[in-house]
């Protein structure tokens, strides 16, 4: 009998890489509640699974996308939804695995979280944020796209 753990990942979607990471160039939040069974063995990194090279990029961009979810909405500009379709077609582009879609969930919910723990209203600061945050993922969506071509 194969041990089963119980992995829970809370995605903050409201909806829908390298192709995606191009698709980010451009840029409510209700929980989408993603719960899997998965063998113990699975759960730990399989020889098979190793990461893509470009995969602390798309875990940065992951967490910004929760950060931008989160600040974007809360300062009136209403993109949260975008944000997270951006990072439901990121997560269909290249989450192959359920423990690759557990990480780059888990970084957006990150950039989420940590945000909501800090900021309550907006501030000039938050503003300030948002811009750089917006630069930064521009930056890495194009030098994904660039730098690795389509997956």
């Amino acid at each position: 009998m194969t041990q089963m753990t119980h992995v829970t990942s809370r995605v903050w979607l409201g909806a829908a890489p390298v192709v995606a990471a191009a698709m980010m160039v451009g840029l409510s939040s209700a929980p989408l509640q993603a719960t899997m069974q998965m063998p113990i063995e699975l759960a730990q990194a399989a020889p098979g699974d190793a990461a893509p090279v470009y995969e602390p990029q798309l875990l940065r961009l992951s967490e910004l996308l929760g950060a931008l979810a989160y600040l974007q909405d809360l300062c009136g500009h209403h993109q949260g939804d975008t944000w997270r379709a951006k990072m439901t077609a990121l997560l269909d582009a290249e989450a192959k695995t359920p423990l690759r879609k557990e990480r780059l969930a888990g970084a957006f919910n990150r950039g989420f979280q940590g945000y909501a723990l800090t900021y309550r209203v907006c501030t000039p600061n938050a503003q300030a944020i948002i811009s750089r945050f917006l630069a930064e993922s521009s930056e890495i969506a194009h030098d994904v796209a660039h730098r690795y071509g389509p997956s």
